[in-house]
């Protein structure tokens, strides 16, 4: 805890020393947005030329956002639990990756492997053959060494050609996780093979559509077989720390720039950023997480907001969307796997609203953003199950 809380405050020391130039920068890509965006092109918000490039309708993203704001409290619940697990007291914003302290349970790639392919022939056999057969083409790099870039991505090169893998599989669970995770983008893409190469694929807000529901599939998996308590916290705070850093952390960036935006729209200054900023860190944190004043430095560490303005919620936007989409398959059965799978099979032929009809989803509905938001609940209900 005193190597985290020190890391922060040089880094943020480190930052404030340059403030001024950095605010300045940022400040200035403001409003060269603002002049190409707004009176030259004439966009009704700064953010609807990001939505434009989506393809997404400025409706739903105000109702994804707007279903992050007000679900923010679950994510308080959570880190109360997690300050418990880990024995943190209060928790503070310093701590809320802390790693969890109890069992850790390894295992052999093999079992990985085997573990991942079952979960995916479970919900479909096609989709477990095309696991597989990205195995024995040997299209996956899986072994950690010196010199091998950290991380793990998939790569679907073109139509008709088995998608690459490289991850680092340290046996792990979270390991098992990115191996589901990367074999879902390559199933995403052999599914979609059959479109032209401008065409087959996703687009950005689909894009982690099939990896996360794959960790879905193979979490439930994992769960049922689970009898090791401290092991089954461990997985739970290990997605739960993820979907919080994917989905409402990525949602509250988007909010911040939609203020900075309207600030330095006003004349605002960087002194106005920091302050809005904290103060959006502690409306998201509530009560339940204590945030340090040199938080208020974190914007500038951000590089989309200065690169890619309005990028974040598209992470928002792709692991809410599966979460959803897995209530959906849990209510409805396997009468979902059809319409699943025609939906991957979509590539990025169509707009996502279109594609996301097929599964009887309306986009632009908060009911159905607060869905995804209900299996997160139920996740954190089920964490304070086991400290029972």
């Amino acid at each position: 805890a005193r190597v985290r809380e020190a890391t922060y405050k040089e880094l943020y020391r480190v930052f404030t020393g340059h403030s001024n130039v950095i605010g300045e920068i940022y400040s200035t890509l403001i409003h060269d947005w603002r002049t190409e965006n707004i009176e030259l092109r004439k966009f009704s918000t700064p953010i609807a030329p990001r939505n434009l490039g989506n393809d997404v309708p400025d409706q739903a993203v105000n109702a994804l956002l707007s279903a992050c704001t007000k679900n923010a409290s679950i994510f308080q619940e959570y880190f109360k639990l997690k300050a418990r697990i880990c024995k943190l007291g209060k928790i503070s914003r310093y701590h809320i990756y802390a790693p969890h302290r109890s069992d850790r349970k390894r295992y052999r790639y093999q079992d990985a492997k085997t573990m991942v392919l079952e979960a995916y022939r479970g919900f479909s056999p096609h989709m477990g053959e095309l696991a597989a057969r990205v195995f024995d083409e040997q299209h996956i790099d899986a072994p950690a060494r010196p010199g091998k870039l950290s991380g793990a991505y998939c790569y679907s090169v073109a139509p008709g050609l088995t998608p690459y893998i490289m991850l680092n599989y340290t046996g792990e669970a979270r390991d098992i996780a990115t191996l589901a995770h990367e074999l879902g983008h390559a199933i995403h893409g052999m599914m979609a093979g059959h479109h032209s190469i401008f065409t087959f694929h996703s687009t950005l807000p689909l894009a982690e559509t099939a990896s996360v529901f794959g960790e879905r599939i193979l979490s439930d998996a994992l769960m049922a077989q689970e009898r090791n308590t401290a092991v089954k916290q461990g997985l739970l705070l290990s997605q739960l720390d993820d979907i919080y850093a994917t989905v409402l952390r990525q949602a509250y960036f988007v909010q911040f720039e939609n203020t900075a935006h309207e600030l330095i729209g006003r004349g605002g200054t960087a002194q106005d950023l920091t302050a809005a900023y904290l103060a959006n860190l502690r409306q998201q944190f509530g009560k339940a997480v204590t945030v340090p004043d040199e938080f208020q430095w974190e914007w500038m560490t951000i590089p989309h907001i200065f690169a890619s303005p309005f990028y974040c919620y598209a992470y928002s936007f792709g692991n809410l969307l599966v979460l959803a989409l897995y209530r959906m398959y849990k209510e409805q059965g396997q009468s979902f796997v059809p319409k699943y799978l025609d939906l991957l099979a979509a590539g990025g032929s169509k707009s996502p609203a279109a594609i996301l009809s097929t599964v009887g989803v309306d986009m632009n509905s908060e009911a159905f953003w607060q869905s995804g938001f209900d299996t997160i609940r139920e996740m954190v209900q089920e964490l304070d199950r086991t400290m029972d």
